[in-house]
């Protein structure tokens, strides 16, 4: 049953049905994993990524990697992987831009899809989120002309060796968010950051606040069975 605010309601019932639709949130390093959205603390000083969201796509013992979702470019995609090494099929006519998934390998290529069900070959990420690695069903995926509001290209990635990312989340620098498909694909990726810190700001002052320490993130490049070049 949907609940209605109402002028007439207490304080404590507007935050209540402003909460409905947070997705969950938390600052707990048992709650990483492959799907998880990472948001930068507010205060963050780190110069590449500050105010930024990642995707983690790949999450194990042996390190994790991620896609920033909200470093949109100028450049559109069939010019990005037609001048990159090595043409890709495909891009003629892909206006779309590209986003910069990061500052590891940036000749690396990588898409997210959305799809109904699991295309061969990709790789499940959330919901009805795939990664598309591999340079054959990017190719075949660009062919097909999928819609940009289900189908983003990626350069890059951000990387993070054992025991990294959970030494920087402990330490308060990572709000982790439960992601789905409308958020990764999400039309106003300028302003995802700010929208989803925001409610952070929310569940703050709800008395739920994460612990901040002052360690910054570091980050090194991954021999990862998930990128190609």
């Amino acid at each position: 049953m949907a609940l209605r605010c109402r002028g007439s309601l207490t304080m404590a019932m507007a935050v209540l049905c402003g909460s409905l639709t947070l997705p969950a949130q938390s600052t707990r390093v048992q709650d990483l994993g492959i799907g998880k959205l990472l948001v930068a603390r507010r205060d963050s000083l780190d110069p590449v990524f500050a105010e930024t969201v990642i995707l983690l796509v790949h999450y194990d013992h042996g390190g994790t990697v991620g896609l920033a979702i909200n470093r949109r470019t100028d450049v559109p995609i069939a010019r990005a992987l037609s001048e990159s090494k090595g043409a890709f099929k495909g891009v003629k006519g892909r206006s779309d831009p590209v986003y910069m998934g990061g500052p590891v390998e940036v000749q690396n290529v990588l898409a997210l899809l959305r799809a109904g069900t699991m295309p061969e070959g990709a790789t499940h990420v959330s919901g009805k989120v795939y990664l598309v690695s591999s340079r054959p069903l990017l190719e075949k995926t660009l062919a097909e002309r999928a819609d940009p509001g289900d189908f983003r290209v990626y350069l890059g990635y951000c990387g993070w060796g054992p025991g990294q990312l959970e030494n920087e989340t402990g330490h308060g620098f990572w709000h982790i968010f439960a992601s789905d498909a409308d958020l990764v694909f999400d039309s106003k990726a300028d302003t995802l950051w700010s929208r989803l810190i925001a409610r952070v700001g929310q569940r703050i002052a709800r008395g739920r606040v994460p612990t901040i320490g002052v360690a910054e993130p570091a980050y090194r490049s991954l021999d990862s069975p998930v990128l190609y070049k």
